[in-house]
């Protein structure tokens, strides 16, 4: 599994497990503050599979465009759009059917941008470590 993110997009891996990461910080620190601890894991749960399902999808699309060149503006806008169409219809059904909270679903899906922007100190922090591992 890690294999195929990675020929898609080499930062995928650690962008996915950024995301879980930051999903069960979440999870952790969370749960214990609400009433309604199983709506809070399933909103939670909800989001995070959609950060991912989202991160996938922009990788993937990034190599499409790549692959046809001249003319893929309007590829990437459509793309794009369906995707958040997509998270929107998730949400929908979410509220409709009363699966999880949908304040904890929301900030499940921004576990996507904090992943991205906490990437560069992940990286550094593992490198550290297994510099660390590899020396003892």
């Amino acid at each position: 599994m890690i294999n195929w993110m990675r020929r898609l997009n080499q930062a995928l891996p650690g962008l996915v497990l950024g995301i879980i990461l930051y999903g069960v910080i979440i999870e952790l620190v969370g749960v214990w503050f609400v009433n309604d601890k199983l709506r809070y894991t399933t909103g939670l749960l909800i989001g995070i599979a959609c950060a991912v399902g989202m991160a996938v999808h922009i990788a993937m699309i990034i190599e499409e465009s790549v692959r046809i060149g001249k003319g893929h503006a309007k590829y990437l806008s459509f793309k794009s759009v369906m995707r958040y169409l997509v998270l929107c219809a998730v949400m929908i059904i979410m509220a409709f059917f009363k699966l999880g909270n949908m304040f904890t679903a929301i900030i499940g899906v921004l576990g996507l941008k904090v992943s991205a922007y906490a990437q560069p100190l992940l990286y550094r922090l593992l490198k550290i470590n297994l510099f660390n591992t590899m020396a003892k």
